[in-house]
């Protein structure tokens, strides 16, 4: 998914250093809360997303530089998803659905169907384009699009990658989880990824805890799509907001304490050691760079190649306002300066 921000600021995005001592809260791993900002996706009747990820409170946990977390939206309301083809560099992309279906199409020839429960993971590497509209068929949208920036030894590779995986679910006492980057509950993912990470769909029943067993080396966030009444470390954590914990602990209690379902989404990873600049759909790691591929993205250049099969909802190759491809923003004629990370661990004025 593209940022559909029309001035998009720019962001540094660097290593906390080491951590501190683990602090206690309720007797468990303190918990810092990062609420969502709502930013409309584009079109006519836009389609909002709920942005957490990254935001000045915190750019990055492990990898995972940027969440937006969308719906249930009626299509019939807001025309549903209509993302002309746009580029990426530096990154990969993460597709989770909750309910409907989106097309994909890329510049590395993939086209692919992304479905509830079954995650599409793209790696632009280089350079890279896509798009994603709703299909036909889909009444609603709901789920979450992630990104995961790439290390150095990683973001210059001019492969472009797509990885598809159908995860067995993993049932516990109150619940189910569906592991869909690294290893948990004893479940590991296939996809690739360049550095150490987590990622799963969890769900909790009426009156379930979890104890989750961690990485210590890991920080974690916990974003709530649904149930008023959960728990992560005792520290309730509203619907659409992130609960972070930091790096030091070994389990995690998830507990969902209302009436209904919980259903959360799980990221976590190694505390990021490279400062990454983030500007619109770009990760680099610095301002030439990123001159430089918005320049070539003007230019129709071959580092992103050229998406084939995209059929907007303004006909074939068109999305609904007219555009055969998303044409980036201007870029503020300065030095982007840096936005530093804080330490991998929860601070006590969240």
């Amino acid at each position: 998914m593209t940022n559909p921000e029309e001035h998009p600021t720019a962001q540094v995005c660097a290593d906390g250093g080491l951590p501190g001592p683990r602090a206690e809260h309720g007797g468990g791993a303190p918990v810092e809360i990062i609420t969502a900002r709502a930013v409309p996706l584009g079109g006519i009747r836009a389609m909002d997303v709920r942005r957490t990820l990254p935001q000045r409170r915190r750019s990055l946990i492990g990898a995972w530089c940027f969440i937006d977390h969308y719906g249930p939206d009626e299509v019939a309301d807001t025309g549903g998803m209509d993302v002309a083809p746009h580029p990426h560099t530096g990154l990969q992309t993460v597709s989770w659905l909750f309910e409907g279906s989106i097309s994909h199409h890329d510049s590395g020839g993939h086209a692919a169907r992304v479905l509830p429960g079954q995650v599409n993971l793209m790696t632009a590497g280089a350079g890279i384009c896509h798009s994603e509209t709703s299909t036909p068929d889909a009444e609603r949208l709901h789920g979450v699009q992630l990104w995961v920036a790439l290390p150095e030894e990683a973001r210059h590779r001019p492969e472009r990658g797509f990885e598809h995986h159908v995860p067995e679910p993993v049932e516990f006492d109150g619940g189910s989880a569906l592991v869909f980057a690294g290893s948990l509950l004893g479940s590991r993912s296939p996809v690739r990824v360049y550095t150490p990470l987590v990622g799963a769909e969890i769900r909790l029943r009426p009156g379930g805890v979890l104890d989750l067993p961690v990485d210590p080396g890991f920080e974690h966030g916990l974003l709530v799509d649904t149930g008023g009444a959960v728990t992560l470390e005792g520290v309730r954590v509203p619907e659409d907001a992130l609960g972070y914990t930091g790096v030091g602990s070994r389990t995690l209690r998830i507990a969902n304490e209302g009436d209904g379902d919980a259903r959360l989404v799980l990221l976590g990873g190694a505390p990021f050691g490279e400062e990454v600049v983030m500007w619109w759909n770009f990760l680099a790691r610095s301002t030439e760079e990123i001159r430089r591929y918005r320049q070539e993205w003007e230019d129709h250049g071959e580092r992103f190649g050229r998406v084939e099969g995209y059929v907007g909802h303004g006909g074939p190759g068109r999305n609904r306002e007219g555009m055969e491809r998303i044409p980036a923003p201007e870029l503020p004629p300065v030095t982007m300066l840096p936005r530093r990370n804080p330490p991998p661990h929860a601070r006590s004025d969240a």
